[in-house]
Formats: structure tokens, sequence, C-alpha cells
């Protein structure tokens, strides 16, 4: 299955941004913070690009008239997460020295993705990350029964009035909470930052592209001709989130933050997936592994930083040049080891059970999601 180089671009962009944004406390120090303090956004755009790609597998059989396939869906997010996620998490359960932190949840909190619910921040941030995870798979779970229902009939303002009502409720439910916070920065955390119900503008963007994709081909096709003006808007709408959240607990960040990020974010998933135009063609050397790599170095990147900062952080916290090549090589180390041993061999097997009972779905990239 083809893969778009404008979307391994993003996916590139994205882990290099998180990477960063988590190595700030773990010894590269002050001269990278301007690129790496606003690196939490890189989530942001995985879950555009989430709610992009999973929404067009989702969307695509029914805009035709089809079935969705449950069995082969869950399936195929099973393979695609799980192994490679058990796997890290064992490290985390068995092997102190690779959590960042000292305090680590419960198991059972990761293996039923409530993590970012019930999570103590204050007290256990090791394997924190996990917290998109959570929310990911509440997507998977509940976004194929919200679109059947959605396009039994399927209408224009249906869609429309959805996607405005949950934008509208995410606003005010921020704003209530924000408004009932104290001071401290773990509560903002565990009650703005990580909820499910508080991160949906990205998927819900996202979601919102392939919706237009599947229902309205002559728009999709006017905007891919406009990539590159998608593109310009994209980097101004995330330019405008950046101001926005200068102060990154404060009010505006919190309650409008998200949304203009997000929007941002799916802009430029719309300008990576035009196959015709040179958003969609743009190759940079090295980010097509980046992409297919992502998963894994999400999920492994804290776990080598904090081997690296056990056995030689002491000695690099004078030498910013030195430690961002030791840090970064561990990341990439890590993260090499579990896609090659681990994430590519079941994703080679998910796709040979695909086959078996019916082709893979049509649509670039589709193999990545």
């Amino acid at each position: 299955m083809s893969r778009l180089p404008g979307l391994d671009l993003l996916r590139a962009i994205a882990i290099v941004w998180v990477m960063f944004f988590h190595a700030q406390g773990a010894g590269l120090g002050a001269p990278w913070s301007p690129l790496s303090q606003f690196g939490w956004m890189g989530v942001d755009l995985f879950f555009a690009l989430s709610g992009y790609l999973i929404g067009w597998q989702v969307l695509r059989p029914l805009s035709q008239g089809r079935r969705l396939d449950f069995r082969d869906f869950y399936l195929r997010r099973a393979l695609r997460v799980l192994p490679a996620f058990w796997t890290v998490l064992a490290l985390y359960l068995l092997w102190p020295a690779f959590r960042e932190r000292p305090g680590l949840e419960s198991g059972w909190q990761f293996f039923t993705f409530t993590l970012n619910l019930l999570i103590d921040y204050e007290h256990n941030k090791a394997f924190s990350h996990a917290w998109s995870l959570c929310v990911e798979e509440h997507f998977y779970l509940l976004f194929p029964l919200l679109a059947i229902a959605l396009t039994r009939r399927p209408a224009l303002w249906k869609g429309a009035a959805a996607v405005a009502a949950l934008v509208l409720a995410g606003i005010a439910l921020r704003a209530w909470v924000w408004n009932g916070l104290d001071d401290n920065a773990n509560h903002w955390v565990e009650r703005i930052y990580y909820p499910t119900w508080m991160r949906l503008d990205g998927l819900l963007f996202g979601v919102t592209l392939a919706a237009v994709r599947a229902y309205r081909p002559q728009w999709w096709e006017a905007m891919m001709r406009r990539s590159g003006w998608l593109a310009l808007a994209g980097v101004l709408a995330v330019a405008a989130a950046i101001a926005l959240s200068q102060q990154r607990l404060g009010f505006v960040a919190s309650v409008f933050g998200f949304p203009v990020v997000s929007l941002g974010m799916a802009l430029l998933v719309a300008a990576g997936a035009s196959e015709r135009r040179w958003t969609g063609r743009l190759r940079v050397p090295g980010a097509g592994w980046l992409a297919a790599a992502s998963f894994s170095l999400y999920l492994s990147h804290k776990g080598a930083f904090a081997l690296m900062a056990g056995a030689w952080g002491e000695s690099l916290e004078t030498r910013p040049l030195l430690a961002f090549f030791a840090y970064a090589g561990a990341a990439l180390a890590a993260g090499a080891i579990l896609h090659y041993a681990v994430e590519r061999p079941f994703l080679r097997w998910r796709e040979r059970l695909i086959q078996r009972r019916a082709p893979a779905p049509a649509g670039a990239d589709a193999a990545a999601a």
C-alpha cells in the first residue's frame, strides 16, 4: 500500500516535536527550549492525522452503502497498537530504570486505557504520555458507532451540527473546569489536558476532512487543487495557536488554544493529503522512516531518555550539544528496536490476516492507519 510523502512528513514533524518537548526535562537544557516549548502540539498533529485516516477507513464504505466490517476494523486497531504498547508497558512495570519518573500508576489503568481519566499526575508521571493512546482507543471504540448513527440518513446539516456542537461543548467544558481549578499545575494536566472529552478537537477536525472526502468528493477535489493555500492557512492557524498559548495553563490557552491548533493541524493534513500537488509529494530524507517508526518512537523515547540520564546524565549536563546527540541517539535506537522487533512483525501478520478475509481498503496511506 502506497504512502503519501506529505503525510509522512507531518508524522515525522509530529514525533520529533514531541520528543523535543519531552526532552526539556531530560538533559537538553535551555539552548533547545525555543524549539521544544510548544512540542506538545505534535500530539494534536497526531490526533488530526488519526482522525482523518481512521475517519476515511470508517466513512468510505458507509458512503458507498456498504456495511462496516467491525471485526476487520478492531483487528487492525488491536494489532497496530497493542503489541508495541504492551511491550513498553512491560518494561515500565518490570524495569524501574526505564521510568523517567519514579511514580507509576497501576498496570490496570494502562490495560483498560483509563490512565488519562484517573491518573494522579502529581505522584505518578512515569509513562504518562500513554494518555494520548487512551484518547485514541476511546475514539476507536466510539467513533464507528457514532458514524453509523449519523450516516443512516446522511445530511450535511447533521455533520455540521455535530462538529459545531462538539467544538462548542469542548470550549464551554474547559472554561467551566478551568474556573474551578487551583494553582496546582498537576491538576490542570489531570482535568484539562488529559481527559478524552477535553481533547476531541484534533480527532474531530480530522474526521471532518474524511467526511468531506467521502460525502463531498467535489469539495475534496477543489481543496486538493488548492493545497498550497491550505498549507499556508494551516501554518497561520498554528502560529495563532502558539500566540494564544504563551501562557499554556492560562484561560485563553486552555479554552481556545486546543481548537485553534487542531484546526491548523487539520489544514496541514489536508494539504499533505493532496496526491498531485507538491504539498503531498514533498519528500524529505529520513521523514519516511521517522513516520513509519513514529508509534514506536513515541512509546519508547522517554524510557530511552531515562536510561541515558541514569547512565551519563551528570556528565552531559554541561555539554548541551553532546547531550542532544546522546539523547536523540538513545531515543532513535530504542524506537528502532521496538519498531523492527515488535511493531513491524505484527503489522505484517495483520496484513496477512486481513488479506485472507478481504482486500485491504483502498486509499493512499491507509496502511499506516
